[in-house]
């Protein structure tokens, strides 16, 4: 199976620029894996009821994009926290219960796994200091994207040269929420109402996470882009938690956003 062709992820040309030839990332999609049925493609959650070996099979074959074998694709146990590790020279596959990754370790691809939620890649290129986090709303609010900004300053990287990029995530035209959802938001910050439109539905709103996440980045100081891919309506080439919920589908695939530091 591995003499298949590579999957082909987007990237980012902002990212591309900012972080120089030092830096290697992707946005991978549904499209390239071996999985079938409602996993259907690169289905790489190996929380899934998905076969094993064809989610590592499709994780393999992410890391082989980056030249990289399987073992050097580092992922976590995803909890919806504000957590970061930081992966360095001891680093040894574990996947502690966190949130986010930064490491300025060459050799290694920080990978988050969504299915709605926000994967977002953070890069100076300048210090070779690299992160990688999913921010749902809970993240988000909760200060996900800070806590990773500031682990990479930790490792040596400079706010003013560190450059996010926010991928395939539900978009303000997909996300219904309850009154009970928008109270929380308002609760933290009344400013915090210009993330929530009208629904169609009574008490109810259509919420803007997207652009929640890109204001906490850029108030954080950093620079940041949205790529603007809604994964719910994009059945071909995205996996949605969401989407799969309305269907009453049993369970679920995930794609994965993975940037990595080039070896010498």
């Amino acid at each position: 199976m591995q003499d298949s062709p590579l999957p082909t992820p987007i990237e980012s040309p902002l990212l591309s620029e900012m972080a120089g030839n030092r830096i290697r990332h992707g946005f991978f999609t549904r499209q390239g894996g071996v999985s079938e049925g409602l996993y259907a493609g690169l289905n790489v959650g190996i929380g899934s009821n998905d076969h094993r070996e064809r989610v590592i099979e499709n994780r393999a074959r992410v890391a082989a994009w980056f030249g990289l074998p399987v073992e050097k694709l580092a992922t976590v146990h995803q909890v919806h926290s504000p957590d970061v590790f930081i992966v360095d020279e001891t680093y040894a596959g574990e996947r502690p219960q966190v949130d986010a990754m930064v490491t300025s370790i060459p050799g290694v691809a920080l990978g988050v796994l969504s299915a709605d939620c926000g994967p977002i890649l953070f890069a100076d290129g300048e210090s070779g200091v690299i992160g990688a986090a999913h921010a749902g709303w809970k993240g988000a609010l909760g200060g996900v994207l800070e806590n990773t900004i500031e682990a990479m300053v930790s490792l040596g990287a400079m706010r003013d040269r560190i450059t996010a990029v926010l991928g395939p995530s539900i978009g303000p035209t997909s996300y219904e929420v309850g009154p009970e959802f928008v109270e929380r938001f308002l609760a933290f910050d009344p400013a915090y109402e210009e993330f929530f439109m009208p629904s169609s539905k009574p008490g109810h709103a259509m919420f803007d996470l997207p652009s929640l996440t890109i204001r906490r980045l850029t108030a954080a100081g950093v620079r940041a882009e949205n790529l603007g891919f809604d994964t719910y309506p994009d059945t071909e080439r995205f996996f949605s938690y969401r989407r799969t919920t309305h269907a009453r589908e049993p369970d679920y695939g995930r794609q994965i956003s993975a940037i990595a530091l080039r070896e010498d």
